[in-house]
């Protein structure tokens, strides 16, 4: 990075350091004067720790993101999480309002509360120039003139809020091939992650805080030689944890190997044969989490891994839904939701769940596309079916969504539930499908 533009961003970063010093003197801890002193748990207190759950969050509400969510309706949702043993959020960016309201929605209830905990992964959103243009010169090499400004406020919020911002993680799926409106490479990732350890190393980010980028397992090496590339080499040594991803509902239709029924599995019954593919699909989550691993040891790196994101849509009409791979419903949702909290938990892995609320805006056009229903409680607050034990212990009574109280899906019917859950189809009919 050009040491003029490192200079820049730290001006402005002064300055607005200076208005808030001026007008709050409680932050006078901030000031670049003087190293920023860490307040609370740290990120390796909490990371890999089963007592602090993490998951994903947003907290739109509508089609789009021009409606902002507002700090009352961040506070509710904040106590609905809290109540359900989630201690750790992720986000996503910073260029919309929602992060720093969702900070000062924590901050608020810490005040109310002194013994409230909600810690967040603060994610700062990394493009490639001209993504998501119609321009076809999408240049993957060159970055978009905006991270600057995206990683300055990611600063900013973590120097204003250093008791609840433990983590930011840089760019999420910026490096995967696939993600083609936006893709970059690895060493655009690398000098932003750099730029921030230099911030801790001068004080003006806490020494504790962690740095990490959020990408799909292949990208951090699992995807084979043509991700090997120096700067994911030098990108790993240069993160302090990886926050990899994996996604088997996904790859129930692009690679369907694990899933279906064999042949040694048709005369099960209908609920056992989806039981043994849920299980297969989350063995193959493992593996891509070993596959990462073992590349960081291929390079003589011992540093931890923890799963940034994995999730199952409980509705598709799409790839996934009954015309597809027949993988998407609340009961898979549910049992994979189990299984990948009873092995992270058991192993010391951190798993950021995807995701906490449905979000429409995702698939607006679409709204029974799978992208809208990652959700454990959609937008009528009703828990889905992972959660409805929860309710039926009273985990939600008295917190409301939108003034809503929490109640299941299917009116807690199970069998109207099933009725919507399809077997797996045979490897014979996958094969037939390619």
């Amino acid at each position: 990075m050009h040491l003029g533009k490192i200079n820049r961003i730290n001006d402005a970063i002064r300055k607005v350091l200076l208005s808030i010093i001026l007008s709050v003197p409680v932050l006078l801890v901030i000031s670049c004067s003087q190293p920023l002193v860490n307040t609370g748990k740290t990120a390796a207190d909490i990371l890999g720790n089963p007592d602090y759950q993490a998951i994903s969050y947003g907290g739109y509400r509508e089609i789009t993101r021009d409606t902002q969510p507002t700090i009352p309706q961040l506070k509710e949702d904040m106590k609905l999480l809290s109540a359900i043993g989630i201690k750790l959020l992720r986000t996503y960016n910073v260029h919309y309002a929602e992060a720093a309201n969702l900070l000062e929605a924590i901050s608020q209830l810490k005040k109310d509360d002194p013994g409230f905990e909600m810690y967040v992964m603060l994610g700062a959103w990394i493009d490639c120039k001209n993504a998501f243009t119609n321009l076809p010169d999408r240049i993957r090499n060159e970055e978009s003139a905006a991270n600057e400004t995206e990683i300055a406020r990611a600063v900013e919020l973590t120097q204003q809020y250093p008791d609840i911002v433990k983590i930011i993680a840089v760019g999420n799926e910026a490096m995967v091939h696939w993600a083609w409106e936006y893709y970059v490479e690895p060493g655009i990732i690398l000098k932003w992650v750099k730029h921030l350890q230099k911030l801790k190393k001068k004080g003006e980010l806490p020494e504790t805080l962690w740095i990490t980028s959020s990408d799909n397992f292949a990208s951090w090496g699992g995807g084979g030689n043509e991700y090997h590339l120096e700067d994911l080499n030098e990108l790993i040594r240069s993160v302090d944890y990886i926050s990899m991803h994996t996604y088997p509902m996904h790859d129930t239709h692009y690679n369907p190997d694990f899933w279906g029924v064999p042949a040694n599995e048709e005369e099960l019954t209908d609920l056992e044969k989806i039981d043994s593919a849920m299980l297969r699909a989350k063995n193959y989550a493992i593996s891509q989490y070993e596959s990462v691993v073992a590349y960081m040891q291929s390079l003589g790196v011992n540093k931890p891994v923890h799963i940034g994101e994995t999730g199952w849509a409980s509705q598709s009409d799409g790839f996934y839904g009954h015309t597809g791979s027949r993988a998407c419903d609340e009961y898979k949702s549910a049992i994979y939701y189990d299984l990948m909290r009873q092995w992270t938990n058991s192993k010391g892995i951190t798993c950021f769940y995807f995701e906490a609320f449905d979000e429409q805006w995702k698939d607006a056009a679409n709204p029974q596309g799978s992208e809208n229903h990652f959700g454990l409680i959609n937008l009528q607050a009703q828990a889905k079916y992972a959660l409805w034990d929860m309710v039926d212990t009273g985990v939600f009574d008295g917190l409301t969504r939108d003034g809503k109280p929490i109640t299941k899906t299917f009116d807690g019917d199970k069998a109207a539930m099933m009725q919507e859950v399809k077997v797996p189809p045979t490897a014979k009919e996958i094969l037939e499908r390619r």
